[in-house]
């Protein structure tokens, strides 16, 4: 029996030795598939803070060009009040011109005087891009015109300006004040 026993014995290692290798080999797979498991959620960090990374970028970007934008603005638009406070003087100037009787030889420096103080204000207006919509003969846009009155008028177009009744103004491209006119309507 001693050779049945050491049969058994052999037997009894090399199962014990074919177990150890097979818990080594199944420990092996696990720490293996642990590392690869490792490796792809150390990659999906990655990616998620390079994706991170340039959204920051791309957020600071577009805070820059935002405040650049507001930068330009009020650059282009800071002498908007004081514009159109000016703008009532041009008027009085304008309607002083016009109730002057012109054939009045006393009256004469007066006006050239008036005159050219007008002229010198509206120069200085369009010096610094305030710009005088006159819109006589356009067709009426309700983004530049007042409406004030619809006249019938055979020989105008329909919904052109006919007349001006107070002349608008522009600064930069933006509407300061509107035109108030009168419109041709069919008749």
């Amino acid at each position: 029996m001693t050779e049945e026993q050491d049969k058994a014995a052999m037997q009894d290692e090399e199962l014990q030795s074919g177990e150890l290798l097979q818990e080594d080999d199944e420990s092996g797979v696990e720490s293996e598939l642990s590392l690869e498991d490792q490796l792809a959620e150390a990659k999906q960090a990655v990616a998620d803070a390079h994706e991170q990374s340039l959204r920051a970028a791309a957020e600071a970007q577009n805070i820059r060009r935002r405040a650049e934008k507001d930068a330009e603005n009020a650059r282009k638009f800071a002498l908007e009040k004081f514009a159109g406070d000016m703008l009532p003087v041009v008027d009085n100037l304008d309607r002083a011109l016009a109730a002057a009787d012109m054939a009045d030889e006393s009256l004469k420096a007066i006006l050239e005087g008036v005159e050219l103080t007008r002229k010198t204000l509206v120069d200085a207006l369009a010096r610094h891009n305030v710009e005088q919509l006159n819109p006589v003969g356009e067709p009426f846009n309700p983004e530049f015109h007042e409406a004030m009155a619809m006249v019938p008028n055979p020989d105008a177009e329909p919904n052109s300006v006919l007349d001006v009744m107070q002349k608008g103004y522009t600064l930069n491209g933006r509407l300061l004040r509107a035109a108030m006119v009168v419109i041709a309507k069919a008749p």
